[in-house]
């Protein structure tokens, strides 16, 4: 018979508790879980038992964390951190040349000297395996929290986390974003004013992705009316495809449009005043003192030492 921790603690049980405290919606969460929602309900009633009180309750529709709930998910996260812990502490005795690499890159993100560097990376050290996710922000932020990606290569800064302490970042380039148009009359503009980029409809990042989020804040500080979007991409080349063949605005960035300086009727501007974020990679305190993680970022460095990273994208847009 299983004792009440084992209840308690099991694997399964702390992730349904933790997808359901993050969804709070137990539709949404089943689905995210892949079981269906009365076996999710049957777990979540099951737990209650064993810890002898509500862990949620309801206001209406919504549901809401007890005081209870709020205790369960501290300790789950403390939970968490310490099995982190002990795993990065383990893996920092591995091989510097074995082993496998998970790494998150922002969907939004140019991928091709990340892919470039991979290949070389492969050929070098054939025993380690890299593993790479295209993932939203939140998905990051959830994988990095979970262990499940060692490292994000992602935009900054970030607001939307609230306790950095966990984390520390490298930086890889600063990054501008850009406006592009297909506007004649300015095309010679270097730079332009928030307020004269809504004369057109825009393509746009989806709603919570970083640079949708960074366009929004900016036009809010310069008390711009944000442009009028008629559609949604989650990555630059999708984005730039359809603003060419549509002729509607976009953003994008610096790093994406290097060596694209020549497509018809199309030009690019810096927004005055500028939008700048770095790209960065980011991961657990710890991580970089694992040998392989350590070899792969000094590694990387060694990389753009020869290239940097602007000279690396012309070149492989010019292969």
């Amino acid at each position: 018979m299983k004792t009440k921790q084992e209840s308690i603690f099991s694997s399964k049980t702390l992730t349904y508790f933790l997808q359901l405290a993050e969804t709070m919606n137990y539709t949404q969460a089943a689905q995210i879980l892949g079981i269906t929602q009365p076996a999710l309900t049957q777990q979540i009633k099951k737990l209650e038992r064993t810890v002898g009180a509500p862990l949620f309750y309801s206001v209406g529709k919504k549901l809401r964390l007890s005081d209870a709930g709020y205790t369960m998910l501290d300790a789950t996260h403390k939970i968490y951190a310490i099995l982190n812990q002990a795993t990065d502490e383990i893996q920092q005795a591995t091989s510097a040349t074995q082993g496998e690499i998970n790494i998150g890159l922002l969907a939004s993100i140019e991928d091709a000297v990340f892919e470039d560097f991979a290949i070389l990376s492969y050929q070098n050290n054939p025993d380690i395996k890299i593993s790479f996710h295209m993932l939203t922000r939140k998905e990051i932020w959830e994988q990095l929290e979970n262990n499940r990606i060692d490292l994000a290569i992602m935009y900054l800064p970030d607001d939307s986390i609230k306790n950095w302490k966990p984390y520390e970042s490298k930086k890889i380039i600063s990054d501008d974003l850009l406006f592009i148009h297909h506007d004649p009359q300015l095309a010679k503009k270097r730079r332009i004013k928030f307020k004269d980029t809504t004369a057109d409809p825009w393509a746009l990042y989806p709603d919570g992705y970083y640079l949708n989020q960074a366009l929004h804040e900016a036009y809010k500080n310069q008390l711009a009316d944000f442009p009028k979007g008629v559609a949604n991409f989650t990555t630059p080349t999708q984005l730039l495809h359809f603003s060419m063949q549509t002729q509607v605005s976009t953003a994008l960035p610096n790093s994406y449009m290097v060596g694209q300086e020549d497509l018809p009727n199309t030009w690019t501007a810096h927004f005055d005043p500028n939008i700048r974020c770095d790209l960065a990679f980011v991961f657990r305190k710890g991580k970089a003192e694992i040998p392989r993680i350590s070899h792969f970022l000094a590694q990387f460095d060694r990389y753009l030492h020869t290239d940097d990273y602007i000279s690396r994208l012309r070149q492989l847009r010019n292969k």
